[in-house]
């Protein structure tokens, strides 16, 4: 009797592997810093031209389509974050007559998920006990 042929397991997105976890940690909190500057310095709206629309349309669709690829909760957390950022930059740079608490506090909001989504970037990196394995 034959043996049934095992399927190859797919490998996780960014889970495991150093540069893609310290890439998205530090491109994570270049922007989380860079959201903290602009809260601290009340410039919390976001710029509203087509052009602006279009990039957070892209990053969005982009993100929507790597989570399909994501294996585990890290991954996750981490993609899901993204998008949380995205659909808020999306929505808030299309509402050019956006209310300034409601502009603060969305920036807020997208500075709290920058940071999460550091963090998540970071849970992805391997430890040393589990590579002596």
């Amino acid at each position: 009797m034959e043996e049934p042929i095992a399927k190859p397991r797919r490998a996780h997105l960014i889970c495991g592997t150093m540069f893609w976890g310290l890439a998205g940690f530090a491109i994570c909190a270049y922007f989380a810093h860079a959201y903290y500057a602009d809260l601290r310095d009340g410039d919390f709206y976001w710029q509203s031209g087509w052009w602006t629309v279009l990039t957070w349309a892209v990053w969005l669709v982009l993100a929507a389509g790597l989570v399909s690829e994501t294996r585990c909760w890290r991954e996750d957390l981490f993609f899901g974050s993204l998008i949380a950022v995205f659909v808020i930059g999306l929505v808030f740079s299309a509402w050019s007559s956006v209310q300034p608490r409601t502009a603060m506090f969305a920036r807020e909001v997208s500075l709290g998920l920058w940071v999460l989504a550091a963090f998540a970037s970071l849970m992805t990196i391997p430890s040393p006990a589990s590579s002596n394995k």
